[in-house]
């Protein structure tokens, strides 16, 4: 048996952690099934988690093949594999969460979104086909149109085990993003911003969710792929280079995300950034994963982990909404350092997450009170039309998936299709899906 959690370390279990380094290894634990796949574990929850048999899909790390942009690699290869490997060739991912860690199944499963979901749409968009496993150990090449890509972009593995895929990278000239900082004193003017920058290929909003004097102020970052002309004299296009990670060896006292302390943060942060508005090339690493500089940044949260409250709000309520939930986190006193604004475009899918509107993410120390909090959360985001990260997600109840009317429809087909007693995580079980 092996403790496991997800990446908020919350909840923790005892799992039987079983290795696939092949097919054949994933048709053996199939026989022996329930399982749920497990890529690098960066879903921040129970999505990977099963007590009695949970398959890591880490062995399974080749690249295939690539041609003029186009990759086939089996589902444990990670994104930072990936771009280490092609972008000195000038190739990036087409869409990239908010960590490189993550493995190219954990992104088909999840059907990720990144920063320029707005434009571009979430992962599914630069997928060409999946290879899937099913329940009798038979393999199904599927493709943008079936039924069964539908839902497994998005599904979290409870469709089949994700072996393989083909996905096409985006050519870049440089390594290098052209990154626009604007400081933003209000909500209002922060949702403005956004929709009077949708042609932005990037974009991306820290937001103070505090109850101080700096509630509401953002700091808005949009960006593009830097071109070779963009660059001063002497810079290396390519010039890739290892930064050194700087180590989380403890956590932060909880003190640090409550109250005064709490405001004090959120207002040296947002005074920091605004001293750098403006126009300044940055580079990739920087731009789309600075979490990433932190090793084990999931450590800060203290030895009870934490957990996020991701939720998706329509176009036509997102105002309302988001400031409906700004208000009760700042009144709660139990404030997030991490809050992430995002704006989505279209998204197509039967199970994925995104909607035309805002997604707000923020991340909790893992306490009775932040459970207590994300209640109250979860009934503003319902009221509103709203719904929830699946990759994110440590803590909701079933009722609270059972408000999303895909729900139902995913736990049919699942039923229907003989996968819901052969493929089974402790969220799906604990969301009755």
């Amino acid at each position: 048996m092996s403790l496991l959690s997800g990446w908020g370390r919350y909840p923790k279990a005892d799992c039987t952690l079983v290795s696939a380094r092949s097919p054949a290894d994933v048709e053996a634990a199939i026989v022996a099934a329930p399982l749920i796949a497990r890529g690098n574990g960066r879903a921040y929850g129970d999505a990977a988690m099963n007590a009695g048999q949970t398959l890591a899909m880490t062995g399974m790390d080749r690249m295939l093949s690539f041609e003029d942009g186009v990759l086939v690699a089996e589902a444990g290869v990670l994104l930072a594999d990936i771009i280490q490997t092609f972008l000195p060739r000038g190739w990036f991912p087409m869409v990239t969460p908010g960590t490189k860690y993550v493995s190219l199944g954990g992104a088909i499963a999840a059907d990720v979104h990144g920063k320029n979901h707005h434009l571009d749409g979430s992962f599914r968009t630069c997928v060409d086909w999946v290879d899937v496993m099913g329940p009798d150990g038979a393999v199904t090449r599927t493709v943008p149109g079936d039924d069964l890509f539908d839902w497994t972009l998005g599904g979290m593995g409870l469709t089949g085990v994700i072996l393989r895929a083909q996905i096409r990278l985006r050519a870049v000239e440089t390594m290098y993003i052209a990154q626009e900082t604007r400081a933003l004193t209000s909500l209002s003017e922060t949702l403005e911003a956004f929709e009077q920058t949708l042609d932005a290929p990037y974009s991306v909003a820290w937001i103070d969710c505090s109850d101080g004097p700096h509630h509401g102020h953002s700091l808005l970052l949009l960006g593009r792929h830097a071109t070779a002309q963009d660059l001063p004299p002497r810079w290396h296009p390519f010039a890739v280079k290892r930064k050194r990670k700087l180590p989380v060896p403890f956590g932060a006292p909880p003190f640090l995300f409550r109250g005064l302390w709490l405001r004090a943060l959120n207002g040296i942060y947002w005074r920091r950034g605004a001293r750098r508005a403006g126009h300044a090339l940055v580079d990739w690493d920087s731009y789309f994963y600075p979490l990433d500089a932190l090793s084990n940044w999931n450590r800060l949260y203290g030895r009870n982990g934490f957990v996020q409250f991701q939720c998706a709000l329509p176009e036509h309520s997102s105002a309302a909404g988001l400031a409906e939930l700004m208000a009760t986190i700042a009144a709660s006193q139990t404030g997030s350092v991490l809050s992430v604004l995002k704006r989505f475009g279209p998204q197509s899918g039967h199970f994925s997450f995104p909607m035309p509107g805002y997604t707000l993410a923020l991340d909790f120390p893992a306490s009775e009170r932040s459970l207590e909090l994300m209640s109250r959360l979860d009934e503003i985001t319902l009221a509103h039309g709203g719904r929830f990260y699946l990759a994110k997600d440590a803590r909701m109840p079933e009722a609270v998936a059972k408000a999303d009317p895909r729900t139902e429809a995913f736990a049919a087909m699942r039923k229907q299709a003989g996968l819901s007693d052969r493929f089974v995580s402790m969220q799906s079980e604990r969301l009755g899906i």
